[in-house]
């Protein structure tokens, strides 16, 4: 359904970075939704005691919301954008956790940062460190999660 989207795009963009660019901002949508019900509705934007650490709210929205939004980002990443990966399932599966890894110690420290010490507003946090994210993913999942074992061989 994506290709159908993708002919008035054809002369800006390839199409497997189109995918990303689509199916990354559908999970960037569900995940700043999903951050946004966390830490209103759910945390009501008060800190979460969990007796041996207690956690602001937004660093808890992060936490709860990351496990969701990091397999809705890995199903659409093998599935819709990077579909000509040679590369075993569970060894992407892996190497999309490393990623993923270093986008949450940024997404961290970044909410630590631009929330905590700037004052920045918690949501608009999330989105300043998501484009920086989305960049560092795209060459990352590129390159090194989906590759393709004999590409320009």
């Amino acid at each position: 359904m994506i290709d159908f989207f993708y002919p008035p795009f054809r002369r800006y963009f390839s199409l497997q970075f189109f995918r990303y660019g689509v199916s990354g901002a559908a999970n960037i949508l569900f995940d700043w939704g999903l951050f946004s019900f966390i830490y209103n509705v759910v945390l009501q934007k008060q800190m979460m005691n969990l007796e041996v650490v207690t956690l602001s709210s937004p660093i808890a929205a992060l936490f709860i919301t990351f496990p969701v939004t990091f397999f809705s980002g890995f199903l659409l990443q093998k599935y819709v954008t990077f579909t000509d990966s040679d590369l075993r399932g569970h060894k992407q599966l892996a190497r999309y956790m490393l990623v993923v890894a270093a986008n949450l110690l940024i997404n961290y420290t970044g909410l630590k940062i631009l929330n905590g010490v700037l004052g920045l507003w918690p949501l608009g946090s999330k989105m300043i460190i998501t484009i920086i994210t989305t960049i560092f993913s795209y060459f990352s999942q590129k390159k090194f999660t989906f590759r393709i074992k004999n590409e320009g061989k």
